[in-house]
């Protein structure tokens, strides 16, 4: 398998955590999502992806994107360890935490929405992290009361899911754009335990062979 990645994307973080759970080795390609106007940009890449988004995972029977979907198949062809309970209703809510990260926070603070906002709007280095920081603590905020009657030493019990596996690098990303952390005691407790697990751990984007540090962006 092939994955298309860059170390600064929070989609493709979430899916090198699976990899690394699941005890798999992809082969990295790097994608730079800022050089040259942007790689993923590019006739060949569009033509891989044509979303012309980050991450994709070239398998033998075809190419995958969306970061979800890919660690659902991953999940599949390697059911140990499960990134979702058996129960039915638990392995629902297990996904709508992961849901409301993937599907509402991070949407509208991605690489591309911020470049519209600060290109084409006009809006300040300033205003742009002030919106980054409104969506991670909206969202923050209610995923911080949703885990409550659930979690253990992670989001839903005591073992990584792939609620887990989304929190981590949003938590990260939060970090990056200075939000304070402190009204989100559990997501913080989580993030640092799933942070001492190498899996989690080596797929930091400071890990990787493609990191630049946020000036050379």
């Amino acid at each position: 398998m092939k994955l298309y990645t860059y170390a600064a994307s929070s989609a493709a973080y979430r899916v090198r955590i699976a990899l690394n759970l699941k005890g798999v080795t992809a082969e990295q390609i790097p994608v730079h999502l800022l050089k040259d106007g942007g790689e993923q940009l590019k006739p060949e890449y569009a033509a891989l992806n044509p979303q012309k988004l980050i991450p994709v995972l070239a398998t033998m029977e075809g190419v995958l994107s969306q970061s979800l979907a890919i660690i659902g198949y991953l999940d599949e062809i390697y059911p140990d360890p499960p990134f979702v309970p058996e129960e039915p209703f638990a392995r629902a809510l297990v996904k709508s935490m992961a849901l409301a990260i993937a599907c509402d926070i991070h949407p509208v603070n991605n690489l591309r929405v911020r470049k519209y906002l600060k290109d084409v709007m006009g809006q300040s280095e300033e205003a742009v992290g002030v919106w980054y920081r409104h969506w991670i603590a909206l969202g923050f905020e209610g995923l911080e009361a949703q885990i409550a009657p659930h979690a253990g030493k992670f989001c839903y019990g005591d073992t990584p899911t792939v609620a887990d596996i989304c929190l981590v690098p949003q938590v990260y990303n939060a970090r990056r754009f200075k939000l304070d952390l402190a009204p989100y005691p559990k997501l913080v407790a989580i993030d640092a335990r799933a942070q001492s697990l190498p899996a989690f751990a080596d797929a930091a984007p400071e890990r990787q062979g493609d990191f630049e540090p946020p000036q050379a962006r």
